[in-house]
């Protein structure tokens, strides 16, 4: 079967457009049509000033709301990143092979470093160099595809392009990945700002509906959403994002397209109480399983464990061929010896 792999990082409560763009379909899809894994990178959380207690807090909500949505241990392998140190084993040996431009050339760096330069201060080095994990927890699982959004496609490109480069110059060791978005509501937008993804570690509250939000709130939240000055309901995600943004979740909710829906609508508090009723629609049997796993932290834990333990067997191979590949020395094995060979005589003598 075709190996998927994809991860969420717990910087912030989840989200409906992590759900609508990711987490649906790697329930609805991925799990049955593939070998899949889906991993908490909770290393990742490390690349930006954290409270541990918070991390570890939203680590295991998020592996909760990914059981909640659908994911089944039977069929798909959920699991902790910081779980599986081939993580780490394989980080360092592809730094060795990506180069200091290409971590730079990043988006998300590039961003970040700039904002911080212009606050007085520097991001830290993990931040420079996460793409390397980030393509580690891909190539150590010889994954043949990666279910991600368009903000993430320049990531699995630098996994291709350090795949290719470590086949080329140590003997052909990884799969060479390739990125597949979803075909609808790849990006969710903010309510409030819809040029902007609607991101779980932003801030701004009002814009986000957040996966475990009260319906009450959900409805509030969408019936505030940012529109525009025009009267008439138009899917145009260039000139009028606000009502398209809309139009898009609303037709990831109720299976319909953007573009049909604008036609059904005169008015935009319409548009808005339709799509407000269809999300909380499709939010409320993951709330109610989210609530049942929470009274069992002793299932998500034992998911987790044989999680990784099912990781651990998948990477640590491909991982070890990739030492070897790469000029390392191959630890010793330890020798089965008697009690009488392992333990020398060490008695004093007068």
């Amino acid at each position: 079967m075709t190996r998927v792999f994809s991860g969420i990082k717990p910087t912030g409560h989840l989200t409906l457009g992590n759900y609508l763009g990711a987490m649906r379909r790697w329930a609805a899809v991925d799990q049955h049509q593939s070998d899949a894994l889906f991993c908490i990178v909770d290393l990742h959380a490390l690349t930006v000033d954290h409270d541990p207690a918070r991390v570890r807090r939203l680590s295991r909500q998020a592996a909760t709301l990914l059981l909640a949505s659908g994911l089944d241990p039977q069929l798909c392998t959920v699991f902790v990143q910081s779980h599986v140190d081939e993580h780490t084993r394989l980080s360092y040996l592809l730094e060795c092979v990506a180069t200091d431009g290409e971590m730079r050339r990043m988006i998300q760096y590039k961003e970040k470093a700039a904002r911080e330069r212009v606050r007085g201060g520097s991001v830290r080095l993990s931040l420079l160099t996460y793409p390397v994990l980030m393509a580690a927890d891909i190539l150590a699982y010889g994954t043949d595809q990666v279910p991600v959004g368009d903000d993430q496609t320049q990531h699995v490109e630098l996994a291709r392009d350090v795949a290719v480069r470590f086949n080329q110059r140590y003997g052909h060791t990884f799969v060479v990945p390739r990125a597949t978005p979803p075909q609808v509501a790849a990006r969710v937008m903010n309510l409030q700002d819809p040029t902007s993804k609607m991101g779980k570690s932003d801030d701004s509250g009002p814009g986000i509906v957040y996966l475990l939000d009260e319906p009450d709130v959900v409805r509030r939240k969408i019936m505030r959403a940012v529109t525009d000055s025009a009267r008439d309901v138009v899917y145009d995600p260039e000139a009028r994002p606000g009502p398209a943004n809309l139009l898009e979740i609303l037709a990831a909710c109720t299976g319909g397209n953007p573009s049909e829906l604008s036609g059904v609508y005169e008015t935009y508090g319409a548009l808005k109480r339709d799509t407000a009723d269809a999300v909380v629609e499709v939010l409320r049997p993951v709330q109610e399983r989210h609530r049942e796993l929470c009274t069992d932290r002793g299932y998500v834990e034992g998911v987790l464990r044989d999680g990784a333990e099912r990781a651990r067997a998948m990477a640590r191979p491909t991982v070890d061929a990739a030492y070897r590949a790469i000029g390392l020395l191959p630890a010793a094995e330890a020798e089965d010896v008697g009690v009488d060979a392992a333990v020398p005589d060490i008695g004093v003598t007068a």
